[in-house]
């Protein structure tokens, strides 16, 4: 249960390939090897409406939240965090040369007796890496 969360601000789409960021995101969490494929989902959310620290126009942001399922190491995850992190800031290398961006990633471990799930993609993708 892998699921990257990326929100950012309208702006951002004429400053960064975000299609390319969902790419770079997706490629590092299946190069930490923590994660099984068949979980992974990266999904970007534009917010239309959004004031940015100061308020000004030129202000962006992009805030990541990595949604997994228990049973890994807090040292693991924070590999893994590192790594998509890294992935993300290169995507983002435009945006961050500046001082109008904001960047965030939070790992989220979920409660596995409060989430409840039917993935038959599991099925289909097992035994493959």
């Amino acid at each position: 249960m892998p699921h990257l969360k990326i929100e950012y601000s309208a702006g951002l789409e004429s400053r960064a390939d975000m299609a390319e960021l969902c790419r770079a995101a997706y490629e590092a969490m299946l190069k930490t090897g923590i994660f099984p494929k068949a979980g992974i989902r990266v999904r970007a959310f534009k917010a239309d409406f959004a004031i940015v620290a100061d308020g000004l126009p030129q202000n962006d942001f992009a805030a990541l939240t990595l949604s997994v399922g228990s049973g890994r190491s807090t040292a693991q995850l924070k590999s893994a965090g590192d790594e998509i992190f890294a992935a993300v800031s290169d995507a983002l290398q435009e945006p961050l040369a500046t001082t109008h961006f904001a960047l965030s990633l939070e790992i989220r471990v979920i409660n596995p007796d409060l989430s409840w799930k039917d993935t038959p993609i599991h099925a289909r993708l097992s035994g493959q890496n």
